[in-house]
């Protein structure tokens, strides 16, 4: 795989500069914009899910957009201005226009005491109300009086979106990547994710694979469960996979391990972000955090697992204003790039071999492999052999090898390359099959046709603006 450019930080901090200002929610026409960038970038197919539509124990709600929302004074003087950021708004508020005396308008108003000049993030995504969100400063600051109240907001039928970029390998065993794109302005959650998935998929795209990746970009909570509904019939395809989000902020990487905590992609992600920063953290699973909760929910029980920086609410800006783009490290970003590059190269190199000589060691001088005099301490390419020939029995991979001598992967695989062509190695690997992790779930509705948006890039052009249901965008 190709490696890493010098400027892929700054590129990637310019990209997700560019996702930052969409004012996105769990439906609505800022996920279609959030999706057209992504789409420059790379190929995705749409999907859209209609309000209504029942899903497992949930029900897509009605779309949500919004023009314009504002407090204003007596003076005219908007107090509160959606315009000015988009968190002002309680998102998926209902429409209102009407004037309230302070002391009515006040429950409505939100804030951060702790935090004086930032913005909360709030939502009420299926309790319908409205509501504002401001700095606790300019709260404290409001005269008694009355105020103007204005929220140009729709709440219609419509869809919930979302779009994956497939990339067929030479088998169909899945790596899924899955990220949220619901967040407004909201820079590490989740920005950095959207802009890093993307980038991702592009990487791999541009070389041979071994595995088949799917890159999903999905509203949160509704838009996982809309897309494992879907995706019921080839969820026993999925091998390994990881959700992203978080990863521009200045913490260390944490992992969270899958529900079932012994996967193989639970061993890899510790072994390859602990080699990139020994800081690296590794927490265990709990049915709390993103879309992990419902890939590994018991009915589904996917080998998933988390990568991100901070965890959700484990940084002071989280669901704030102040998770702006002066949070994002271009070097932080560069580093999770990487480290999700290196997960993908070791899942594409990790196997299982036979010894093929297993009584005693082979002779390995005889074939070339070995240094001429002996008597001293082996060389680092030679302790390799030696461990991978002890330890290939069939039950071992490459990466349990790497982890248990603590020699360097790469060199685990370079050496292993060189036994299997002395013919001292023989491939173990079979076709793996998972236990039925996608049984259907009763009283599951029956995924419904879903059509690609664009199916070319000379397409896309010639059909701007077009929705995968043949409606403007």
């Amino acid at each position: 795989m190709r490696g890493t450019s010098v400027s892929a930080g700054a590129a990637l901090q310019a990209f997700a500069a560019e996702l930052y200002p969409i004012c996105r929610s769990i439906t609505g026409a800022g996920v279609r914009k959030t999706l057209r960038l992504i789409n420059r970038r790379i190929e995705l197919d749409w999907h859209e899910v209609p309000s209504g539509s029942k899903v497992f124990d949930w029900e897509v709600p009605l779309e949500w957009n919004i023009e314009d929302a504002w407090v204003g004074d007596a003076d005219g003087r908007r107090v509160v201005d959606f315009n000015a950021h988009n968190l002002h708004i309680l998102n998926y508020s209902e429409p209102v226009r009407t004037v309230l005396p302070l002391e009515e308008l006040r429950p409505r108003l939100h804030s951060m005491p702790a935090h004086e000049d930032w913005i909360p993030y709030r939502t009420s995504y299926y309790r319908r109300q409205w509501g504002f969100c401001m700095r606790h400063r300019e709260l404290a600051s409001l005269p008694p009086g009355n105020y103007e109240v204005v929220v140009d907001s729709s709440l219609a039928p419509g869809s919930l979106t979302y779009a994956e970029c497939v990339l067929p390998g030479r088998t169909k065993e899945e790596v899924l990547f899955f990220t949220h794109i619901c967040h407004p302005s909201l820079a590490n959650d989740n920005t950095s994710g959207m802009a890093i998935a993307t980038e991702l998929a592009a990487w791999i795209a541009g070389a041979p694979r071994r595995y088949s990746y799917r890159v999903v970009f999905a509203p949160g909570t509704i838009g996982s469960l809309c897309w494992l509904q879907r995706n019921q019939q080839r969820l026993g395809r999925v091998r390994h996979g990881l959700v992203l989000g978080l990863l521009a902020d200045p913490a260390p990487f944490t992992y969270k391990r899958s529900r079932r905590g012994d996967c193989e992609i639970d061993r890899l992600v510790e072994y390859v972000t602990h080699g990139i920063d020994p800081r690296a953290r590794v927490i265990d699973f709990e049915p709390y955090g993103y879309d992990e909760r419902q890939l590994c929910s018991p009915g589904f029980n996917l080998p998933v697992g988390r990568l991100t920086r901070s965890v959700n609410d484990g940084y002071p800006q989280y669901h704030s204003s102040a998770d702006n783009l002066a949070l994002m490290s271009a070097g932080q970003l560069e580093q999770s790039l990487e480290a999700c590059k290196r997960v993908v190269e070791v899942l594409e190199s990790n196997r299982r071999y036979i010894n093929l000589s297993p009584k005693g060691e082979p002779r390995l001088g005889k074939r070339g492999l070995y240094g001429a005099m002996g008597g001293r301490s082996p060389a680092e390419r030679e302790r390799a052999m030696l461990w991978v020939l002890n330890q290939s029995d069939g039950s071992a991979s490459l990466l349990d090898i790497a982890r248990r001598s603590g020699i360097d992967f790469a060199a685990v695989k370079l050496v292993a390359d060189e036994l299997e062509q002395a013919a001292l190695l023989g491939s173990a690997d079979a076709t793996r099959r998972t236990p039925a992790a996608a049984t259907r779930v009763a009283g599951a509705v029956p995924p419904s046709k879903s059509k690609k948006a664009a199916p070319s890039r000379s397409g896309r052009r010639k059909r701007q603006g077009i929705r995968s249901t043949g409606r403007r965008k």
